[in-house]
């Protein structure tokens, strides 16, 4: 069967107001780049004739500025789900102009396998190799693109061939089957393969093929500052004086890490460690740092969802990608934040906080409990099911007038039956065993700035006495308002709630 090379306009014209789509990728690696420009542009048109047109996301998780930046930008966007990280979508869903509801990584193909959202009219699949039977090879991130081929009325391919060489050989595509007839998934290892190389659509629902030579357009994260530093020597301290207890086991564990500077760090801290052996990790990214990490020997293996390699980085991939070709294998992200293989693996996760709380409840979304940064992603998909959790962020921002250590949290993402190890410059949180006076305790001594200790103890004291976790509600959320109202959470004044 002969699949016709169409234009990305041509593309975008197929696409009808009011439809879901489906898209390729993860954190912006493999999802598309040039039809979603020419839909953008579609909207504006029509927008201006006063005809309406909107359409509903779903992606595996954030994109890049060719699809949520430009359809953001176009107000073209109805229902959004289940991450994104384009300040002009954020803007958008806190301006509630779009319906972005928030959702574990791990639950949206099933969740749309199950019907709960609709059907999937159009998918838009990134390739870097396809054959005239429907065999795709994708690009650098899977995302729930074996779902949504599955279940697209329609298929647009976008070829790209800003790749040097295809992906061949790194993917693993495997789609779970629905229940009362699901298995177990059979990885006992992060190495093991359990689908196929190749994504199989049937040639039928391809309405063409566009051309592409975009690159993901992702930035390098800026190098370790001296607190990013400071978090990732501390993480590292603590895993290395875990082992030397015994509590980690002597060949070490699986390694889950989030994305950003702070992880980076952390990572680039595990690298450095003379007490940290050889790792492997099974995780939904991995940055710029695993690769280095590899090219030292010291990441010996990574499953992951995505290459979220910066532009540059990325044509490093690629120069030596035969290196890298029985060290990565990229699945959906289904099954890369699968919780029943996130326990059995037992991984060591490491996730970024927002804000926390001294009893150990964590925000990772949601700024001052109201407007949305970017979601939850598959935090929570590695925390609660994880051997050993931890968190981390600096515990001040805005030159101190911001603690992110609080005494409640303004919006809850994990809750403290969570959250095991909480991290900040200032030192480690060993939360577990522990109630919540003595959590309490644990993260004001090893986790609070300076410059906030005596307000958490003062509120501590406020709260004396009174049931089993200590809060006293007229003050809970004091910090918060001081900084709404003078813009410093220091001038906090518990006296007044005495």
């Amino acid at each position: 069967m002969s699949i016709p090379f169409i234009s990305a306009e041509e593309a975008a014209s197929i696409i009808q107001n009011g439809d879901n789509l489906g898209f390729s990728g993860f954190t912006a690696s493999g999802t598309p780049k040039v039809v979603t420009v020419a839909l953008a542009e579609r909207a504006k048109e029509l927008h201006a004739k006063g005809e309406p047109f909107k359409v509903n996301l779903y992606t595996g998780a954030s994109t890049n500025d060719h699809v949520d930046g430009e359809l953001a930008r176009a107000e073209a966007v109805g229902v959004r789900t289940p991450y994104q990280g384009h300040p002009d979508a954020r803007k958008l869903a806190n301006a509630q102009k779009m319906n972005y509801f928030d959702a574990h990584l791990s639950h949206v193909s099933q969740d749309l396998r199950y019907g709960f959202y609709g059907d999937i009219d159009v998918a838009v699949i990134e390739a870097t190799e396809m054959s005239p039977s429907g065999e795709i090879i994708l690009g650098a991130g899977m995302g729930m693109t074996p779902t949504i081929a599955q279940m697209a009325k329609k298929i647009i391919i976008e070829y790209s061939s800003y790749y040097r060489t295809s992906f061949r050989g790194f993917h693993d595509n495997y789609v779970l089957a629905d229940p009362p007839h699901r298995r177990e998934i059979p990885i006992y290892k992060p190495n093991d393969r359990i689908g196929s190389t190749v994504l199989k659509i049937d040639p039928k629902k391809i309405i063409g093929v566009v051309p592409s030579n975009a690159s993901e357009s992702i930035k390098p994260f800026t190098a370790p500052d001296e607190v990013t530093q400071k978090i990732g020597d501390n993480v590292c301290k603590f895993l290395a004086e875990q082992l030397r207890l015994g509590k980690i086991p002597k060949e070490f564990l699986p390694v889950q890490s989030g994305v950003g500077n702070v992880a980076n760090a952390v990572l680039y801290g595990l690298g450095e460690n003379p007490e940290i052996p050889e790792f492997v990790m099974y995780t939904e990214v991995i940055q710029d740092a695993v690769m280095d990490l590899m090219k030292q020997g010291k990441c010996k293996f990574a499953s992951t969802c995505a290459l979220t390699f910066s532009d540059e980085a990325m044509l490093d991939f690629m120069d030596n990608i035969d290196f890298f070709r029985d060290k990565i294998l990229m699945r959906p992200g289904e099954i890369s934040n699968h919780p029943e293989v996130v326990r059995r693996l037992g991984l060591i996760a490491m996730n970024t906080a927002l804000e926390a709380d001294i009893f150990g409840n964590v925000n990772s979304t949601h700024v001052l409990g109201s407007k949305m940064m970017n979601g939850i992603g598959g935090s929570a998909d590695f925390s609660r099911n994880a051997y050993l959790s931890i968190f981390s962020c600096p515990s001040i921002q805005k030159e101190g007038k911001i603690s992110t250590i609080v005494p409640m949290v303004s919006h809850v993402d994990h809750s403290e039956h969570s959250v095991k190890i909480l991290v900040t410059e200032q030192g480690v949180a060993d939360l577990r065993g522990k109630d919540p006076r003595q959590r309490a305790e644990c993260i004001i001594e090893n986790c609070v700035h300076p410059l906030y200790k005596e307000l958490m103890w003062d509120y501590l004291k406020l709260a004396k006495g009174i049931g089993h976790t200590p809060h006293t509600l007229k003050a809970a959320f004091a910090l918060h308002q001081a900084f709404q109202e003078t813009g410093d959470m220091l001038q906090t004044d518990f006296a007044k709630y005495v």
